[in-house]
């Protein structure tokens, strides 16, 4: 399935709530340099990230955000939360030899 502008958005801040450089977001959010530059300067634009020196983080502008568009995610799709819990039970199931 294709991410949408938030979740790729959502993943960005959360990547850049400890203060990171462009690669590791690019890395961490599965964007190409290209794309994250625009989204990048979208967030600065809006005032939901920063950049220091060489380091992007999250403004208290960009937590807000990220919090609220994490519980729309969540109140809508209840099942999700669930979901991940399933998943991590499998997970944890899992052996490797």
């Amino acid at each position: 399935m294709k991410r949408g502008r938030i979740d790729i958005i959502i993943d960005v801040l959360k990547t850049a709530m400890v203060g990171v450089n462009k690669t590791r977001i690019v890395y961490k959010a599965n964007l190409n340099f290209k794309l994250a530059d625009k989204y990048l300067a979208l967030l600065q634009k809006n005032g939901l990230m920063e950049k220091k020196m060489d380091k992007y983080i999250i403004t208290e502008k960009g937590e807000r955000f990220l919090e609220r568009a994490q519980d729309v995610v969540l109140n809508i799709f209840p099942s999700l939360n669930s979901m991940e819990v399933g998943l991590e039970e499998e997970t944890s199931l899992v052996k490797f030899t």
